[in-house]
């Protein structure tokens, strides 16, 4: 049977999977449920506004991200880049120096505003820790217990650490792996200075790579179905045919580019996958909340990221300086446990924004519209032992893909396209075909 890889899941990792099974010319077929591609990294629109369904950054070292984001050739310029930073307004200015690894951490931390001498021993003696045992761990703890036994200080946690492992895992530091986190620090910022640069887009998250992704397939011949909701999976004599599929295809292989607690609706049929359907319905889930807030197009933040020491916002990001609407903000609580409604949150995140704008004379008008998007499964709660399966499932030819597909990487846009190549790469061996040349721009 000549190969015809049906693909369900129009986010991420399974468009990163088509683009690279279209680059060596073989068949494929996207299925997409809803209207929009992306996954749970895509635009909404809401009120007349294009918003996304909830803030994401890259950082460079994002390696297969930036390398999929050139072949479909988007231009760099559709992301904001700049060294490493975390600016809290008048409580912490760090940025890392445009200066060579590891020069480039060693003068930020020293020219940082907000740091004692003791903060900035702490972070060094945490690194050298981790180059010392080269990033790995003999046991997983939690972040905090590496915290605790690097002796790093309370402000050092509170303004640097704890913030970045959220940001990262979405997982609080208590909770989070400390092997994932040191395989996040090895590639950013112990890494070389543009490994560590923040990239944060400047379009809708659609934009950015599924409609270019769908464009390049288009281009190749290959097909894309956005509406269509695949209910099942059944083998067939020769490979596998979809349930909900209007143009009753037959496919060698399949790929479940889904959410996990999904796989288990689609897989029925199959009486091997009963133990990886039990264990994935069982991970743990992390939500994450963006609340948008519209005010008058003068209001602006200092820098287009800043983050915040008290309240219920971690960062907030000035989508005016970002490609959007002046005056637009975006608020984000990661691994966010709320049980705030979403007038609460609104109201909560405009009095943490009130705060950098307020005067002794004024304060800052209410916002002329708001948006809260909670997604409550937006991640997998990336802790210690946590389950990730592997690509390759009990079914031979049926394989994964999606975010929470073991990696180094917690669930991020890299470790969603990393996952959708793995599979990809797993069917050319598995049909023969030799892997296209790495930055092969066709």
């Amino acid at each position: 049977m000549t190969p015809h890889v049906a693909i369900i899941g129009g986010g991420w990792a399974g468009l990163s999977c088509a683009v690279e099974l279209a680059r060596a010319d073989i068949r494929v077929s996207v299925f997409e449920g809803s209207a929009t591609l992306g996954g749970r990294a895509r635009v909404v629109e809401k009120d007349g506004w294009r918003i996304d369904n909830g803030q994401h950054i890259l950082i460079g070292a994002y390696t297969e991200t930036l390398r999929m984001l050139r072949l479909l050739g988007v231009s760099p310029k559709r992301l904001y880049s700049r060294p490493f930073f975390i600016h809290i307004p008048g409580v912490l200015d760090l940025q890392a120096a445009d200066l060579p690894a590891p020069f480039h951490l060693a003068v930020g931390l020293l020219r940082a505003k907000g740091l004692s001498w003791a903060d900035r021993r702490a972070a060094a003696r945490l690194l050298s820790h981790l180059k010392r045992i080269r990033f790995v761990l003999t046991e997983d703890v939690t972040v905090s217990t590496l915290l605790d036994r690097t002796a790093q200080t309370p402000t050092l946690r509170r303004l640097v650490w704890e913030p970045l492992c959220v940001a990262a895992l979405n997982t609080p530091a208590e909770r989070a792996s400390a092997q994932v986190f040191a395989n996040v620090l090895r590639d950013s910022v112990a890494a070389s200075a543009s490994a560590s640069e923040v990239l944060i887009p400047r379009i809708d998250l659609t934009e950015l790579l599924p409609v270019p992704a769908v464009l390049y397939l288009s281009r190749k011949g290959q097909n894309v179905h956005t509406m269509t909701k695949i209910r099942g999976i059944a083998r067939t004599e020769h490979g596998f045919s979809l349930e909900g599929d209007p143009f009753d295809g037959r496919y060698s292989h399949v790929v479940l580019a889904t959410a996990p607690w999904q796989v288990s609706g689609l897989t029925a049929e199959f009486s091997e996958m009963e133990r990886l359907r039990n264990q994935l319905d069982a991970m743990r889930h992390e939500a994450i909340t963006t609340a948008y807030l519209a005010y008058d197009p003068a209001i602006r933040l200092a820098r287009p990221m800043i983050g915040l020491d008290d309240g219920l916002l971690q960062w907030v990001f000035d989508r005016g300086q970002l490609g959007g609407p002046d005056g637009l903000l975006a608020g984000v609580v990661s691994a966010a446990g709320t049980e705030l409604s979403r007038e609460e949150i609104a109201l909560r995140a405009h009095q943490d924004i009130e705060r950098l704008f307020a005067t002794d004379s004024a304060r800052l008008p209410a916002p002329k519209w708001a948006q809260v998007i909670t997604e409550k499964r937006a991640t997998f709660a990336c802790e210690p032992g946590a389950f990730r399966p592997i690509t390759m499932t009990p079914v031979k030819q049926l394989y994964l893909a999606g975010d929470y597909v073991a990696s180094d990487y917690p669930a991020t846009l890299e470790g969603a396209v990393r996952s959708g190549l793995q599979a990809a790469r797993t069917i050319f061996r598995s049909v023969g075909v030799a892997q296209p040349t790495l930055f092969k721009l066709d």
